[in-house]
């Protein structure tokens, strides 16, 4: 009998909330007044990396997924290049990046934390021969489930000192992106290492409990205070989301999972609709709320929990 309980608890143990859930929630607690008066027709345009593009909405760094016809990252690429829209690409072998690359996009290159730096140079090396507008790193897969240092796809991972990261920066003239900031530390530290952008994120939900990426913005907002880029994704699949993050600080927004349905189903038609349909959700935001181009979106019509958002 005693056995028999002490198994009925291990099988009941409370689990941690997964952060997509958290994350989701957050987005309903951010509420948006209209302001009408003095309205226009907006600017969505934005220039990231030196790179002028139709849109702040990009795709997120995805890695690993089957399209209508081919790679899925291939796909996903062209479909941004036929929106006007900057591509991050996640994990590939340097076979299928010269493939993905070779859709004309305006592309970031987010490489994995390998363990072997001979892995990071020679990806490094292929997007700047290849003509990518930026590279970067995904810090969050630095540490598997159990604490221990990850292995993705049969490649070993090791975390990075601020110091590795400042010799990153310094190895290529392209900008040096950092995927996986979720804390006003190491926001700090990375523009202070020389990063150039930064992806606000917790990958899809890596660590249970994770705050979320807007709850955490503003104050990486008022930490990097315009040295460096700011993106953010997780779990935006429409406008007004996009909006929001706009107003509480990010340069531009990440759009990955919603994606990937319409990339298996129509192939690149799908992913340039769904980018085309979220920038015209985030346009009439914008024109709502008297909001002529990105740089003139107001914070103050954002409301949290019935508070007027200060950042």
């Amino acid at each position: 009998m005693k056995k028999e309980l002490y198994t009925m608890a291990q099988d009941t143990r409370r689990l941690p909330a997964a952060s997509d859930g958290i994350t989701e929630r957050y987005f309903d607690r951010i509420l948006v007044e209209t302001r009408y008066l003095d309205a226009q027709t907006p600017d969505v345009s934005a220039t990231l990396f030196g790179r002028k593009v139709s849109t702040p909405v990009t795709t997120a760094a995805l890695s690993h997924f089957k399209g209508k016809e081919e790679d899925g990252l291939a796909e996903m690429a062209a479909g941004a290049a036929q929106a006007g829209a900057l591509a991050l690409v996640g994990m590939t072998t340097p076979e299928q990046y010269a493939a993905v690359a070779a859709s004309g996009a305006a592309m970031v290159r987010i490489i994995k934390p390998y363990d072997d730096d001979r892995e990071v140079t020679l990806r490094i090396r292929q997007a700047e021969e290849l003509g990518a507008v930026a590279v970067g790193m995904d810090i969050d897969h630095s540490f598997g489930a159990d604490g221990k240092p990850d292995n993705v796809m049969g490649k070993q991972m090791r975390p990075r000192t601020m110091h590795e990261l400042e010799a990153l920066c310094r190895s290529t003239e392209l900008p040096f992106v950092v995927k996986g900031v979720l804390s006003a530390e190491d926001a700090r530290k990375c523009v202070e290492a020389g990063a150039r952008g930064i992806v606000v994120s917790h990958h899809h939900g890596i660590m249970p409990n994770a705050v979320p990426a807007l709850m955490v913005l503003p104050e990486i907002a008022r930490v990097v205070r315009g040295r460096a880029a700011i993106l953010v994704d997780g779990s935006f699949e429409n406008g007004m989301d996009v909006f929001k993050a706009l107003a509480m600080g990010a340069d531009a927004v990440c759009v990955g999972r919603v994606l990937m349905g319409p990339i298996q189903q129509e192939g690149a038609a799908g992913a340039c609709r769904v980018l085309q349909e979220i920038t015209g959700e985030l346009a009439a935001a914008m024109a709502r709320t008297c909001s002529p181009d990105l740089r003139s979106i107001d914070p103050s019509v954002l409301w949290i929990d019935g508070q007027r958002f200060r950042p």
